[in-house]
């Protein structure tokens, strides 16, 4: 939030509560950064800014706390280095529309059947999302209140070395226009080693909930392009930290999208 309003931002936060999966009351935070916020045109910039806060799929720590340096932090990153980008353009030089950054929490502390199957899932009677719950109250409490982009790009895990992001099922059901402007965008730009031309199956991620708001909204997600794992060997262990993180692929998510808004 400080970043943000350093920038030049109208920056809110959204605090709700909500039960996880063990029983636990997380009191948690949205945070809405605003750029141009007088411009009736908008795109949505989403990200997950909380880490899961155990590495379950490791097979060495699974009780330990992970950095989540993909997975969480390299979208806030993407989102903060566009905003910073964007705030030093003059009036001449902004784009045609104002881009609203806002960055759920609380999507990561979900319950995963493959690795917490020993535990209960306090949730499971009543048949909620154990995941995004972040997104799950934002998406029933707009803010801004009425909320309408012309589109949403989420992203999530856009960070690490060699990742691969493929136009996943959901992104191109509810808005194949922006997958097309994002992955032409990228292929412009010498990105294609990133951004595959190729499909791959829906993903329960904060996207689901923004679209169910209303808003059109895309997936940027890595994820393994071949195989029968869907996630890299990174996710959820303690291999998530810094180590993993290429300038080169946070450069080529950065600049695609925000290539993609500025051709609005």
């Amino acid at each position: 939030m400080a970043e943000f309003k350093q920038m030049g931002l109208t920056v809110r936060e959204q605090p709700f509560e909500a039960m996880a999966w063990d029983g636990k009351m997380l009191r948690a935070r949205n945070i809405i950064a605003q750029f141009a916020p007088q411009a009736a045109r908008r795109v949505a910039v989403f990200a997950h800014w909380d880490t899961r806060p155990f590495a379950d799929k490791d097979k060495q720590n699974p009780n330990a706390p992970l950095d989540g340096a993909s997975d969480g932090a390299s979208g806030v990153a993407v989102a903060l280095e566009m905003a910073r980008v964007l705030s030093q353009q003059s009036d001449s030089t902004a784009p045609a529309v104002g881009v609203d950054f806002i960055l759920f929490d609380a999507e990561d502390y979900g319950y995963d059947t493959a690795t917490q199957s020993k535990l209960q899932n306090k949730l499971a009677a009543q048949g909620t999302d154990t995941w995004c719950l972040g997104s799950q109250y934002w998406s029933k409490n707009l803010l801004p209140a009425g909320y309408k982009p012309s589109y949403g790009i989420l992203l999530d895990m856009v960070g690490a070395q060699n990742a691969k992001f493929s136009r996943e099922q959901l992104s191109r059901e509810v808005a194949r226009d922006v997958v097309d402007k994002v992955w032409n965008t990228a292929a412009r730009l010498g990105y294609s080693d990133f951004f595959l031309f190729q499909d791959s199956p829906g993903i329960t991620d904060d996207h689901v909930y923004t679209n169910q708001a209303g808003v059109r909204t895309i997936d940027i997600i890595d994820h393994l392009p071949i195989g029968d794992d869907y996630f890299p060997a990174y996710h959820h262990t303690t291999q998530d930290n810094m180590s993993i993180i290429d300038r080169r692929t946070l450069k080529a998510v950065g600049q695609t999208v925000l290539q993609t808004v500025y051709a609005e």
